[in-house]
């Protein structure tokens, strides 16, 4: 453009202050929609895990505290997989809102390019590109590792001294489970126990019904057994029956054991200068085609954000005429497949099948290529461009094929 030619953009409130009323407008509408996402996302994954965790952890002596340690640990595994959808979601509604308000239309009548509005929801990408950096980065890989160190702390903290119907409490020296138990799990019914005793031999309990009741020095547990029998192996190798009554024994509660092992075992607990700097020495127990697919894995998930609004803005587009769950599914299928091809990559990549650059950049490069072409095709008819006119086609047959079954129903019923 020649220089002195002003274009019709330049003349928005606050050109000269390098973000201008348009960007600040369309940043102020994708704000609250994308944090809702994100938030409604997150706390939805979080809560379902939760869940998974405490019936996991159900006979750990504290499992509730271990709960939240393993929840609050998730947060930024869940928070790399939500961003990228709660973005996208937030793009579609911000740009189909706009699009139904006639906005868009007067924006594109009064000489502002479509490549101008883009430009924002871009920026904003490039801003959680780098926000996705770091969670993916950093704070991925020491949460990875916190999370399986907790893990394995609840996994070994010992029994609490209850026990919930079916389940098995299986400590170092003791097995012991129960056909029914109370909600509080203190009264049994049918137990079954398997114990090595202080002389290391195998003793055998079955009882009938018992009552569990926790010691105050919080180390054992007293089992009064009713109506039982008792074998158990002697000093010369042969067992001794006891049928009981009444039968009183205590069982300890086991500690933690062990610590679990220093962080880098496994690539993803590493961090993108810890595999960067691995891959390139080569002399590491982690082979150097896993390190760079982990590697370029992350930064082409990370790398993928500012594309979205290329991919998200034709389509938003297009729900103007009424195709917005065909939009939004077309958009969610995009998605997952880009995230699987990584997955796909990053595991032919380990087997040493295809170079790990390969691997991630070709479907990374696809991807990007297609939204790029999907933009480029919108800019001189927006919302129309071939995948969104087979989206039409489709959205048009349902319609038909629905109206088509309800007006045979009806029928049919009349």
């Amino acid at each position: 453009m020649a220089r002195g030619v002003k274009r019709p953009e330049d003349n928005l409130p606050g050109h000269r202050t390098g973000l201008r009323l348009i960007d600040r407008y369309l940043l102020r509408l994708t704000g609250g929609p994308m944090l809702g996402c994100l938030a409604i996302t997150l706390v939805a994954l979080l809560l379902e895990r939760a869940l998974r965790l405490l019936d996991l952890l159900s006979q750990s002596s504290d499992r509730f505290g271990f709960v939240v340690q393993l929840t609050g640990q998730l947060v930024p595994h869940y928070l790399g997989l939500a961003l990228p959808v709660a973005f996208f979601v937030a793009l579609f509604v911000v740009i189909a809102r706009l699009s139904d308000g006639s906005e868009i239309d007067a924006l594109l009548a009064s000489g502002v390019s479509l490549t101008r509005l883009a430009a924002p929801f871009v920026a904003l990408g490039l801003v959680l590109s780098i926000f996705s950096i770091i969670v993916f980065g950093y704070l991925q890989p020491y949460s990875r590792y916190a999370y399986r160190a907790v893990m394995h702390a609840a996994a070994t903290a010992g029994w609490n001294g209850q026990l919930q119907a079916g389940a098995f409490v299986t400590e170092d020296k003791l097995i012991m489970t129960a056909d029914q138990a109370d909600p509080a799990g203190r009264r049994l019914e049918r137990l079954f126990i398997r114990r090595l005793n202080a002389a290391n031999r195998e003793e055998l309990i079955t009882a009938k019904s018992a009552q569990l009741r926790a010691d105050p020095d919080g180390r054992t547990v007293t089992l009064i057994l009713e109506n039982g029998r008792r074998l158990s192996e002697n000093a010369q190798g042969t067992f001794d029956v006891l049928s009981f009554g009444r039968f009183t024994t205590q069982t300890p509660l086991a500690g933690a054991s062990a610590l679990l092992r220093a962080r880098g075992g496994d690539e993803r607990e590493l961090t993108l200068g810890e595999l960067a700097a691995q891959a390139k020495a080569n002399d590491g127990f982690l082979p150097r085609p896993t390190l760079l697919a982990e590697l370029y894995g992350r930064l082409a998930r990370a790398a993928f954000l500012p594309f979205l609004p290329l991919i998200a803005f034709p389509l938003g587009l297009a729900a103007k005429r009424g195709r917005r769950t065909p939009g939004l599914i077309l958009a969610g299928v995009l998605l997952l497949a880009f995230q699987h091809s990584l997955q796909l990559g990053q595991s032919l990549a380990e087997a040493g099948r295809i170079p790990a650059f390969l691997a991630i950049w070709v479907p990374f490069a696809l991807f990007t290529g297609f939204g790029l072409w999907m933009f480029i095709g919108s800019r001189n008819r927006p919302g129309e461009t071939p995948i969104t006119l087979l989206v039409a086609e489709a959205h048009e047959l349902v319609t038909r094929a629905r109206r088509l079954v309800m007006g045979k129903a009806f029928e049919a019923a009349s």
